[in-house]
C-alpha cells in the first residue's frame, strides 16, 4: 500500500510539473525561444546485473567425530594435541592394554587345546574308534576357541585410537589415567577444509536453483572479506512448516580463518547478464502504468517508453526502449516537457577526493569558464 502511494505521488507530481512548466511556456511572447533547462544527464551503460536469492545459514565441518574408545579401560597415553592439526592413521589415544593381552594370550591356549582335541577326535573317527558325536563336539569347540580368540585380538586391537580422516583436534576432555567408559568422549575432531553451509530458502526458487552454482558468503565475525563458495546438494524433501528448501554448499578455507559454527549471510547466484543495459534508478519515472525516460535529442527532451528488468546497486536495467551509449536525463523531469530544450550538466557524484567537490563544477551548475 505504501508503495503504491508513494509511486502515485511521483506520477502525480512529475505531471503537474510538466503541466505547469507548459503553461508558462504558453505564456511567453510569440516567436520568443525558451532558453534550455539545466538538467543532470547521463549515459545508458553497459554492465552486469547478477541476480540472486538472500539467505542466512551456518559453516558447518566438513566431517566431524567424537573421539572415543570402543571397550572400557584406563587411558596410558594421549599422543593428540589439543587444537593442533592431524593426519587420517594418526595415533591419538591409548588404553591399558595388559588385562586385554592378557584376554588374548587366554584365547591363544584355548584355541591350542581345542584344535589338539579336535585333531584326535578326527583321526579316530577315521579308524572307526571314535564317535561322531565326539568329533562334532570337538570341532564346536574348537570354532568357538577361533571366534574368542579373533575376539581378544579385536579387544586389543581397540585400545589404541587413531584419526579417522585429517581434521583439527578440539579441546581434551580426559587425562591420562583416567578410567573411561565405551563412548565417553576424549577429544573431537573437525575437518575444516573445505567447509559445508547449510541454508534455506523460499520453495518458489525451487525452478532456479541447481547444482554448481555459486554462492557469495559474508561473515559478521569477520567483516569487509566475502568468501565464495559452491552449491552441491539439494535436499529432495522440502519443509511442510516453513516451505523452504534446505541447501547445502562447500566453502574453501586454505587460510584455515573460518570455523564451523559461525553465522553467514549469503546470496545465491542463480543468473548473471553480462550486457545488460543499465541506467540510474531515478531516471526512470511513472505516467499512467508505464515507465518512460527523458532522452537527450538534438539538445531537447524527448519521452521514452521503456521496459525495465531487475535492479542491482541503484542500477534499474533497461530491457528495452533505449541504447547503449544514449544520453538521458537523470535528474530535474518535474520541470521539463516532451520536446523541451535543456543543457545537460554531469550527474551529481560523489566528490572526486575527501571533501572535495565534484569534477567540473559546483554540483548542478556548469562549470567554471576559464579565465
Amino acid at each position: 500500500m505504501l508503495k503504491k502511494s508513494r509511486t502515485l505521488i511521483v506520477m502525480l507530481s512529475t505531471q503537474l510539473g510538466a503541466f505547469f512548466v507548459a503553461q508558462a511556456v504558453a505564456q511567453q511572447p510569440p516567436g520568443q525561444e525558451r532558453p534550455p533547462m539545466p538538467v543532470e544527464a547521463g549515459q545508458v551503460e553497459v554492465g552486469q546485473v547478477v541476480l540472486s536469492i538472500p539467505a542466512i545459514g551456518s559453516l558447518k565441518s566438513s566431517e566431524s567425530v567424537t573421539i572415543s574408545p570402543e571397550i572400557a579401560g584406563r587411558i596410558s597415553e594421549i599422543i593428540g594435541k589439543e587444537g593442533q592439526p592431524v593426519k587420517a592413521g594418526e595415533l591419538l589415544v591409548a588404553l591399558d592394554p595388559s588385562i586385554y593381552q592378557a584376554e588374548l594370550a587366554q584365547a591363544q591356549a584355548s584355541i591350542a587345546l581345542s584344535k589338539a582335541n579336535y585333531q584326535r577326535a578326527n583321526e579316530l573317527f577315521d579308524k572307526r574308534v571314535g564317535t561322531q558325536q565326539a568329533r562334532d563336539e570337538a570341532q564346536a569347540r574348537f570354532l568357538a576357541d577361533e571366534a574368542s580368540l579373533a575376539s581378544a585380538q579385536a579387544r586389543l586391537t581397540k585400545t589404541k585410537i587413531y584419526a579417522p580422516f585429517d581434521g583439527v583436534l578440539g579441546l581434551r576432555r580426559a587425562s591420562v589415567g583416567q578410567y573411561v567408559s565405551p563412548g565417553e568422549i576424549v577429544f573431537n575432531l573437525e575437518a575444516i577444509d573445505p567447509l559445508k553451509i547449510d541454508f534455506r530458502i523460499p520453495e518458489i526458487y525451487l525452478s532456479k536453483i541447481k547444482i554448481g552454482q555459486q554462492i557469495a558468503t559474508k561473515l559478521d565475525a569477520l567483516p569487509g572479506k566475502q568468501y565464495t563458495g559452491t552449491l552441491y546438494a539439494i535436499d529432495p524433501l522440502i519443509d511442510q512448516n516453513g516451505r523452504s528448501i534446505l541447501i547445502r554448499a562447500t566453502l574453501p578455507n586454505d587460510t584455515g580463518e573460518l570455523r564451523p559454527g559461525l553465522f553467514a549471510r549469503l546470496n545465491l547466484i542463480y543468473e548473471t547478464r553480462d550486457q545488460a543495459l543499465l541506467v540510474p534508478e531515478q531516471a526512470v519515472f511513472f505516467m499512467g502504468q508505464q515507465k518512460f525516460v527523458y532522452r537527450i535529442v538534438e539538445g531537447r527532451a524527448t519521452l521514452s517508453p521503456v521496459t525495465t528488468g531487475d535492479r542491482n546497486a541503484g542500477k534499474v536495467e533497461i530491457v528495452e526502449g533505449l541504447s547503449a551509449g544514449e544520453q538521458i536525463i537523470v535528474a530535474g523531469m518535474m520541470k521539463i516537457f516532451n520536446g523541451m530544450p535543456v543543457a545537460p550538466l554531469p550527474a551529481c557524484g560523489p566528490p572526486s577526493g575527501p571533501g572535495g567537490p565534484p569534477p567540473g563544477g559546483p554540483c548542478g551548475s556548469p562549470p567554471a569558464a576559464p579565465k
